[in-house]
């Protein structure tokens, strides 16, 4: 069984087998950035970052540093030099429910970094907050070495005991899409389920138009 950075997933897949989705607010700064790894999980008080700084000095090479920010938007947790040292540790990505700030020169890095917002203002140091606990992030739980996969349409949080279930249903569901865009290639527009579905459903369709002549 192909594992989590063997198989060819996307967040949609997984997504579609039941993995939790993290709120899409929270986005790469940059378009094409993807990401995957274990959880290092961290939790700060708004606008506050020293435990992000204590996570950083037992980080381990291919953690996603996944960090629940309160949401807050008014000050950034991270920056670049943090996210320099970062990358330095090994970290495959960084994950923000919260701001981030430098995004300019964040986007000119090869580290994927996600966050809810940007904002020009800097952390206070007081404390307070986890590591290596369970976290609420973009309203999911998140446990330490959950694994964390995100892409240009957001971010999915897959539990360890769940992972070889979920990979088998995300490229079953992967080879159902590939069939079905052969079928679209064919001229096959109309989906087989879409009738039984209809006849089902309660939707008002009018008249169709006639055809031109």
């Amino acid at each position: 069984m192909k594992d989590m950075q063997e198989a060819a997933l996307t967040s949609t897949l997984l997504a579609d087998a039941g993995a939790r989705h993290l709120r899409a607010a929270i986005k790469p700064l940059r378009a094409g950035w993807s990401v995957r790894g274990r959880a290092l999980t961290v939790s700060v008080p708004a606008g506050d970052n020293l435990a992000i700084h204590a996570a950083l000095a037992i980080a381990q090479p291919g953690d996603v540093l996944v960090v629940d920010a309160q949401g807050y938007a008014e000050r950034a947790v991270m920056g670049g030099i943090m996210c320099a040292q970062a990358a330095a540790c090994g970290i495959a990505g960084v994950v923000i429910d919260g701001a981030m700030r430098d995004a300019a020169e964040l986007r000119q890095g090869a580290m994927p970094v996600f966050a809810a917002a940007v904002s020009p203002a800097g952390p206070f140091k007081a404390g307070g907050g986890s590591v290596n606990r369970p976290i609420q992030c973009g309203g999911v739980r998140v446990e330490p070495g959950d694994w964390i996969l995100g892409d240009d349409d957001g971010l999915v949080v897959v539990a360890p005991q769940e992972l070889e279930s979920m990979v088998t249903a995300a490229l079953a569901k992967a080879q159902a899409e590939a069939r079905r865009m052969a079928a679209i290639a064919r001229g096959e527009l109309r989906p087989a389920w879409l009738d039984d579905a209809l006849a089902q459903a309660t939707i008002d369709i009018g008249p169709a138009r006639p055809a031109s002549a």
